[in-house]
């Protein structure tokens, strides 16, 4: 066992050290290991043994996610997130249970191809968008929407499938009712009975680390009693704690834990692989492939644009979606022990979860490159948005123009109205759209990016540009459609590394903002005020007054971003 995680850490390091300097997405190396030493050199043996452990790095990833789980934050996508998501998932199982159907496969086996279709890898998409920083960006919330609505039509699944065999209405009823109460529990206990325990525990950190991984490990194990996964135990595990005051560090305390299990689960992948009988499906493997890779991400794409989101919005939520879900593996694991499916259903399955995982996580990597190449053969999914007169007031002549609504920029605004300044904010979220223009605010929906958006734009009358969006092509692209049509126009725009800032500056910028440099600089000058009580307690009690108006409209986490 110690030489099987030694050899399996080992080599994917290895590979890992050379993708990173490549600049190759990691998740397709953690497969090709296990390809290597497992089918390719036969080094693993004890394939069940890692499989089994890999299972803990699924549950892990699924407690961490329940911990960051804000479901504030969900709040202004939770309509496309419910509603589009549901579509999503009966849409794509029913095309996968047709295709299945023409491709010759039975009943029920037509049921599972319909499933693994479906759903989406919330371990995947969540690992890749936390290392790019984006699960709090608006397609990032977008995403985690989908993948919750994903999940609860898994859990559904995971109960109808086990009593598939002798199948009753009664029986799915008596199901669901046992999940809902055991998730009752689990949020009394995350209220009541949990946070006494912790705050005890918080005393000690060897204590609250391992009470957490109790914590974890209790809920998925209540939940494998009750018939459910142990992946959805950990992740109401999560939820259960995310409301503690301890839950950024008991994230940081686990996610070592995770990272090292996640690897495992991604070698496990490449390790189950069997390429033996699989030369004659290759069409169906084909055929899955685009439809989960292809087809699923652009059925997304126009339900999240029929929802009002830009295209670029809605490709970027979409792409990230295109692979099979963890939870398709636990399925049709599940269907193989039952007698459902065969064991070649199950091997096709692990060929998909590895070909659209590998293709996904590089275009989950470089999907804006992708938007900005295909952006406008999109221009369909502007089309079929239902409403596309998102804004308030006239656009023209305006001395201010302001990028991008949340983050620094409230403040911004609120700077602007005291200095009876004329000025416009574009965002391309609806709803903060619809917010601003319920406060009388000017603004205009749309994407800075959008060619159509920039014709829309009064450069030549404006002073001055403050984009607070990040995106260092997307200001790139302001600065010289702005510098071109006003020269004497200032532009303030922002960056989150040093190489960025500096090339904006290259570009013609007058200003570069450093959100990550404004904390310490604005330290250094309240330091300089300590001397002074009476302007040190002025300036606390404004700070006091401005939080409160950023709690009062949602603006609770400094990860709110976009």
């Amino acid at each position: 066992m110690f030489f099987d995680f030694g050899l399996i850490i080992v080599i994917a390091t290895f590979f890992a050290i050379i993708a990173r300097y490549l600049r190759q997405p990691l998740i397709p190396v953690y497969i090709i290991t296990g390809l290597i030493i497992g089918p390719g050199l036969g080094f693993i043996t004890d394939i069940e043994m890692i499989k089994t452990v890999s299972e803990i790095g699924i549950a892990f990833l699924l407690f961490i996610v329940g911990l960051e789980l804000d479901f504030r934050k969900l709040q202004n996508i939770g309509f496309v997130a419910s509603v589009g998501g549901s579509l999503q998932v009966i849409t794509i199982f029913i095309l996968g249970f047709l295709i299945s159907m023409l491709l010759g496969f039975g009943y029920p086996a037509n049921i599972y191809w319909g499933l693994i279709a479906a759903f989406s890898s919330t371990m995947v998409v969540i690992k890749m968008l936390a290392d790019k920083g984006e699960l709090s960006t608006l397609h990032g919330r977008i995403i985690i929407g989908i993948l919750l609505m994903q999940d609860v039509f898994a859990l559904i699944a995971i109960t109808t499938l086990s009593t598939l065999n002798n199948l009753s209405f009664f029986l799915v009823i008596f199901f669901i009712f046992k999940g809902l109460w055991v998730m009752i529990f689990a949020l009394v206990s995350g209220k009541f009975l949990l946070p006494p325990l912790f705050k005890f525990a918080a005393k000690s950190q060897d204590l609250l680390f391992l009470l957490s991984i109790s914590t974890c490990f209790g809920f998925a194990m209540l939940f494998t009693y009750a018939g459910f996964s142990l992946a959805i135990g950990a992740f109401i595990a999560g939820l259960a704690l995310a409301s503690l005051p301890y839950s950024t560090e008991i994230i940081g305390k686990v996610k070592s834990l995770r990272d090292f299990f996640a690897t495992i689960f991604f070698v496990s992948l490449g390790l189950e692989l069997s390429l033996v009988s699989l030369s004659q499906h290759i069409p169906t493997i084909i055929i899955f492939s685009v439809l989960i890779v292809i087809l699923k991400p652009l059925f997304i794409a126009f339900i999240a644009s029929i929802f009002g989101y830009t295209k670029r919005n809605s490709f970027l939520s979409a792409i990230s979606l295109g692979q099979v879900s963890e939870f398709s593996l636990i399925l049709v694991a599940q269907g193989l022990l039952l007698g459902h499916i065969t064991q070649e259903i199950f091997s096709l399955t692990i060929v998909l979860t590895i070909i659209t995982i590998g293709i996904s996580s590089y275009f989950i990597k470089f999907d804006k490159t992708i938007y900005n190449k295909i952006s406008h053969k999109l221009k369909i999914l502007d089309r079929v948005a239902l409403d596309k007169s998102l804004q308030y007031g006239s656009h023209k002549e305006k001395e201010v123009i302001l990028v991008g609504y949340h983050r620094i920029a409230y403040s911004i605004v609120e700077k602007l109205h005291n200095l009876r300044k004329d000025f416009i904010v574009i965002d391309y979220n609806p709803d903060i759209i619809r917010e601003l223009a319920s406060e009388k605010i000017t603004c205009l929906y749309g994407d800075i990016s959008d060619p159509e958006i920039l014709q829309k734009i009064d450069f030549k009358t404006a002073k001055l540009i403050v984009s607070t969006i990040p995106e260092e092509d997307d200001n790139k692209l302001l600065l010289q459609k702005a510098k071109d049509a006003n020269p004497k126009v200032m532009v303030f725009v922002t960056a989150n590394q040093i190489d960025e800032a500096l090339e904006l500056y290259d570009r013609g910028a007058d200003y570069v903002i450093m959100p990550h440099f404004l904390g310490g600089e604005h330290t250094s000058l309240m330091i300089e005020d300590t001397q002074d009580f009476e302007k040190l307690l002025k300036n606390k009690m404004r700070h006091v007054d401005q939080l409160q108006k950023r709690r009062g409209v949602g603006q609770t986490h400094h990860k709110n971003v976009k």
